[in-house]
């Protein structure tokens, strides 16, 4: 059939039509997935169209797959992460969801203390069995949205479910009608999408949940979960694992637009942030994140990374507080004793720590030379140095300078007889084999001696 592509404002021809493959033994892809080996990347050099949407935006999965990776949150960890998701989102709502649990006591009462703010953004969601029970508990809490799991792959169709592909489809329709007549909107998790057969399953049960959306007149979103981390984003790899090639098909074969498409991802080789980047570039409008990207295994899309990403991306943060990101940090590691590794991007303790004495002195003359971005301005975080061996007259300088925050005339320079003195004290603990960093306090200490007016002030 040949129809205008209202993207592209072009004739395109697609004579294909996809029908459930309903296959007597499950496709587990083992050229691809030998599972005694790393896992293959095929390529097949078939490329698609970028087709990054107008808007685009940031949904949370914190309380729901972040809180399944560790000890459940407290209803005040949830209610004060939650106001934070909304001063960081802003008044635009570019953070524009969260979702939670609703089975127990304690996750109704966080749902009802988050919604008694009434924000409008993150909007509340959920996510929850599929039973004709829990969407009436749902439909009367007053959540619009929940998510349903329907497990795409053979792996879970054939090997969890204990299925064939058309008993399972059968049954995720029903379950997603029961979800509308319930007068909820259902939000689809296609879970293992990238190990799925996506034109013999994937996409027949696209295009039933479409149909059931016209019938309905309600609108069926698509989240493509990239369970496994086996997300691809680069050009011509072949389905399964190409991010770019399932947007274009969820968009292409199924007609659902892009407001509906959903891109959630795990990180098990380090390519969430990238894939969730790619699956924005393609046409998905949401991408599905958590803070500081805990969740399953090795993590979710970290929700921080992907502001950044959006900020890069859209050349603006519209309206978000990039500045909340460090309170969020702060927040786990000292109100839920949360440890954060020191060098993650953004928000770990170290992230814009230098320890080599040549970057030291180009920061004492500009920090630009050596920071990633002003992070004072953007994450209330001033770029740092830590003293060793190797940091020199003007790490200890810059050292001092950026812990008691001086300014102007208060700066010291590394023709400083303080900067020298503690450069000798340095040089003297390493001639001794020390294999430490030099403290805080250790510096302090020597300051004090030198100068305890102008050094008794604490870090302001």
């Amino acid at each position: 059939m040949i129809s205008i592509n209202k993207k592209s404002n072009l004739l395109e021809l697609d004579p294909y039509k996809y029908d459930l493959q309903d296959v007597d033994e499950p496709n587990l892809f083992r050229d691809i997935f030998p599972y005694t080996e790393v896992p293959k990347v095929p390529f097949n050099h078939r490329r698609v169209p970028m087709n990054m949407p107008d808007d685009i935006w940031i949904t949370d999965t914190s309380f729901r797959d972040g809180q399944q990776s560790q000890a459940p949150y407290s209803v005040k960890n949830i209610v004060d992460l939650y106001g934070m998701l909304h001063e960081l989102g802003g008044e635009n709502g570019i953070i524009r969801q969260t979702e939670f649990f609703a089975y127990s006591k304690k996750d109704r009462e966080a749902i009802d203390k988050c919604m008694a703010k009434g924000y409008k953004f993150p909007e509340i969601t959920t996510w929850i069995r599929a039973s004709k029970e829990d969407f009436k508990l749902v439909k009367d809490i007053g959540i619009k949205e929940t998510g349903i799991l329907v497990s795409c792959s053979d792996y879970h169709i054939f090997k969890k479910l204990n299925m064939t592909r058309r008993q399972a489809l059968d049954h995720y329709l029903s379950v997603v009608k029961d979800a509308i007549d319930a007068g909820l909107h259902p939000r689809c998790h296609f879970e293992d999408i990238t190990r799925a057969d996506y034109y013999g399953f994937v996409v027949p049960f696209v295009h039933a949940l479409e149909e059931l959306s016209k019938e309905s007149g309600v609108p069926v979103k698509i989240r493509a979960c990239d369970t496994m981390g086996y997300g691809i984003p680069y050009t011509g790899v072949a389905l399964p694992r190409s991010v770019s090639g399932i947007i274009y098909g969820l968009q292409n074969y199924c007609d659902v637009p892009s407001s509906l498409i959903e891109w959630h991802g795990h990180n098990d080789f380090y390519k969430a942030v990238v894939n969730a980047t790619t699956a924005w570039l393609y046409g998905a409008s949401a991408v599905n994140c958590s803070m500081l990207g805990i969740g399953e295994r090795t993590g979710n899309i970290p929700l921080e990374a992907m502001v950044f990403e959006y900020a890069s991306l859209k050349g603006t943060t519209n309206g978000m507080n990039t500045q909340v990101i460090s309170e969020i940090a702060r927040y786990f590691e000292t109100e839920m004793g949360y440890s954060i590794p020191q060098m993650t991007p953004f928000v770990g303790k170290h992230f814009n720590m230098t320890r080599a004495g040549i970057h030291a002195d180009g920061l004492l003359k500009d920090e630009e030379i050596y920071n990633i971005f002003d992070t004072e301005k953007l994450l209330n975080r001033p770029v740092t140095v830590t003293l060793s061996k190797t940091s020199g007259l003007a790490g200890i300088a810059y050292w001092i300078n950026s812990y008691y925050l001086f300014k102007g005339d208060e700066k010291v320079t590394k023709q400083d007889p303080i900067v020298k003195k503690i450069k000798e004290y340095i040089d003297n603990e390493f001639a001794t084999e020390r294999q430490t960093i030099i403290s805080d306090n250790e510096i302090i200490s020597i300051l004090l001696q030198e100068d305890p007016v102008k050094y008794a002030v604490e870090k302001k």
